[in-house]
């Protein structure tokens, strides 16, 4: 599951590890290099400790082990001690309340928990922004030359808009709708271009039986709201929307979002919001792959999900950006990815900024890639085949990129702007509640944090 990512995304980005880890009885991962290096000379250099802590995703765990074990290699005098676990924010959550603060954490904004959100809020982050100008370690370019343009530029990596990033982009993944390709053969159908075109198809397949749309959980709308506020009103609508601009949510570009959306629900296969929670995701997923339904908001790392899942025959996966909202118009996918940080309390903070350089190297790169963990590096996407040679060329098919979240504010007590926007599709898909309901509570909440705001 993304969030895991994924959005993530999500997750992105991914939103698909291999050897060196080992894994506790409670599912979390700790690797670690026992033996410090020592110089060829008999002087003894005394070993400095990072501290890692990482979400175990899609992923897996096993790949922080090689990673880990590369950069002690890479890095002589360094061990790295790693806690992967698919409940980070439960297990390091005591020791940071006591004091003790991993030095590097590799955590997405978007989880349930809202952890990166809280450090965001509280100003309990590490400036990474000289991490962009540092030679990555054992090459010659710097970590700002290999990032592909704009993964720094955004109100997540820049939560305070005083152009400094205090979380750098890890694995990112094109967001959009998946749909078995195969299916589309078998019946001579073609992918909507359009909402007009989608709604279409939607009538064509209630007809034989087949919901138009599914949804692993309402937490994969985020990277589906934010491509569609692109879609209706560009860059600047999207700023004023996810920046809360008083009347924004009243305006005729937000209403035709709010339109589509409510649209979409009664579409959506009805047994989707039952299974929307962290044990059954997969179910509605699932619905795809048995034909059940058309499409479904994800990122790329669903393909490692449901690797054994079972499949109607001739399935394949396809991946489209959201229908523009008028012939000719824009079509966007939007890119979830991931954020490694550094708490404002970490011990070893220079150290933490010499690993995640150490993360954008080739050599990195390459481990990473091998579990379909792909960074925004240039010229990554010419590395990859198969699946992801598909998903990662969406760019070059005519979408547009769109990047970016609501913006971080102080604590305001009461409100989730993501729980009110993205929450309540649930509630659409029932009947619980009406589009009005979902609007006047999204305007109530986005009221309440203009005036809280990171300046």
């Amino acid at each position: 599951m993304k969030k895991v990512i994924s959005l993530a995304v999500t997750a992105l980005l991914s939103l698909s590890l291999a050897a060196c880890g080992s894994t506790s009885e409670n599912g979390s991962g700790s690797t670690s290099t026992d033996t410090p290096n020592t110089p060829s000379d008999t002087t003894t250099t005394e070993t400095r400790t990072l501290k890692l802590a990482a979400l175990e995703t899609a992923y897996g765990a096993d790949v922080w082990g090689e990673i880990t074990a590369a950069f002690e290699k890479a890095t002589p005098g360094v061990k790295v001690e790693s806690t992967i676990d698919k409940n980070i924010e439960d297990v390091i959550g005591p020791g940071m309340k006591s004091g003790e603060f991993p030095d590097v954490i590799h955590l997405a904004t978007g989880q349930k928990k809202g952890l990166t959100e809280t450090f965001v809020k509280d100003n309990n982050l590490t400036d990474l922004t000289d991490v962009l100008s540092m030679t990555v370690p054992g090459e010659s370019v710097t970590v700002k030359d290999k990032l592909i343009p704009g993964f720094t530029d955004t109100t997540i990596t820049n939560p305070y808009g005083d152009g400094k990033t205090y979380l750098m982009p890890m694995f990112y993944s094109p967001t959009g709708l998946f749909y078995n390709a195969g299916l589309f053969e078998q019946k001579g159908w073609e992918v909507p271009k359009t909402w007009d075109e989608m709604w279409a198809l939607g009538d064509k397949a209630k007809a034989e039986g087949i919901a138009l749309f599914s949804y692993p959980t309402t937490g994969y709308f985020d990277s589906f709201f934010y491509a569609l506020l692109n879609e209706v009103g560009g860059a600047e609508f999207f700023t004023k929307a996810t920046h809360y601009a008083e009347g924004i949510w009243q305006s005729p570009e937000a209403t035709q979002v709010f339109d589509i959306i409510t649209k979409l629900a009664t579409y959506t296969e009805k047994t989707v919001p039952a299974n929307g929670n962290k044990d059954n995701f997969t179910k509605n997923q699932q619905l795809i792959l048995d034909n059940k339904a058309l499409f479904m908001p994800n990122g790329t790392w669903v393909v490692g999900e449901m690797s054994k899942a079972p499949r109607a025959e001739g399935f394949k996966w396809g991946f489209t950006a959201l229908p523009a909202v008028k012939d000719g118009g824009d079509s966007y996918s939007y890119t979830f990815f991931e954020q490694i940080w550094v708490p404002a309390k970490a011990e070893n903070a220079d150290l933490a900024k010499q690993f995640i350089a150490y993360l954008y190297s080739d050599e990195a790169a390459a481990i990473f890639a091998k579990v379909g963990a792909v960074q925004p590096i240039k010229d990554m996407s010419n590395k990859l085949d198969g699946d992801n040679k598909l998903f990662y060329s969406i760019y070059d098919n005519g979408a547009k990129a769109s990047m970016g979240a609501f913006a971080t504010t102080d604590p305001v007590e009461g409100v989730n702007i993501s729980d009110t926007v993205f929450g309540t599709i649930d509630s659409l898909v029932t009947g619980a509640k009406t589009q009005q309901q979902w609007v006047d509570a999204i305007t109530k909440d986005s009221d309440a944090l203009r005036g809280a705001l990171k300046q």
